[in-house]
């Protein structure tokens, strides 16, 4: 059922996504095509939003701060995995795995690759003050429209 928390933490975790990715996208290889990087970082912060931080509102300052940095958590894994897949299907399409489990493995690999970039401080800082700042505003949501 849709509420206004859930609305609100959608749409701060779709730009608080979308913030990340921007700041992520110099810390990538170079040659990375970013064409839809943002938006589709977004997409996955809205549903993260509204899933998570959405559902878990009217507990406490407390809990609304874990559940916001378990939302940017969430959605920074999501995120991983996806475009890991995305990018394991396009080396596949080039035949660079000999087989399904060399994909699989490779998925994997792409993630933690991607995710060793992320020890550039701008983004984890973004997405942990962010995560923070979220699950306090969307529990004050929760208290003043429900």
């Amino acid at each position: 059922m849709p509420t206004a928390p859930k609305l609100f933490s959608a749409v701060f975790f779709a730009l608080l996504a979308a913030v990340a990715a921007h700041l992520f996208i110099p810390v990538l290889p170079e040659g990375t095509q970013t064409k839809l990087f943002r938006e589709l970082s977004a997409v996955i912060g809205f549903f993260c939003g509204w899933f998570i931080m959405g559902r878990s509102t009217g507990r406490g300052t407390t809990e609304a701060i874990n559940r916001g940095l378990v939302t940017a958590l969430v959605r920074l894994l999501l995120s991983l995995l996806f475009f890991s897949i995305y990018f394991m299907i396009r080396k596949s399409t080039r035949m660079m795995y000999d087989g399904p489990m060399d994909a699989v493995l490779g998925v994997l690999e792409l993630m933690l690759e991607y995710g060793a970039l992320l020890k550039h401080p701008a983004t984890p800082a973004v997405l942990i003050g962010g995560g923070i700042v979220g699950g306090m505003l969307t529990e004050a949501v929760s208290r003043r429209w429900t």
